[in-house]
């Protein structure tokens, strides 16, 4: 296995992005980020899956959340550098029903089956 394959990577899509892609699970540590970044290294503060976003920047409560360099959202609490950038700290410009769902499972929690 090369070191690009062992390596901790996230992908920055645009340069005005203030997230990047976790292109696998990213575990406390450096991170090199591809992309249009200007930054070549992050360094992540807790576990991030595949796939998720990871904050390039602090983000306060509020803030627009970027990616592909449009909104995609907006931080629902304060996010810092390194950490995961999700439904439980943001809510997406784009579909409301979003904050209703579980982080991990997707399943709806206003939702009551009996």
């Amino acid at each position: 296995m090369s070191k690009m394959e062992d390596e901790m990577t996230a992908f920055q899509i645009d340069e005005r992005d203030n997230v990047a892609t976790a292109l696998k699970v990213l575990e406390p540590g450096t991170v090199r980020l591809l992309g249009d970044s200007r930054e070549k290294k992050l360094s992540v503060r807790e576990e991030i899956p595949a796939g998720h976003k990871v904050a390039l920047t602090d983000i306060a409560a509020g803030e627009n959340i970027v990616k592909y360099g449009v909104v995609i959202g907006r931080a629902t609490k304060d996010i810092r550098q390194g950490t995961w950038v999700h439904l439980h700290v943001m809510c997406s410009i784009y579909d409301q029903r979003s904050s209703h769902l579980d982080v991990h499972t997707g399943a709806p929690k206003d939702t009551r089956y009996e």
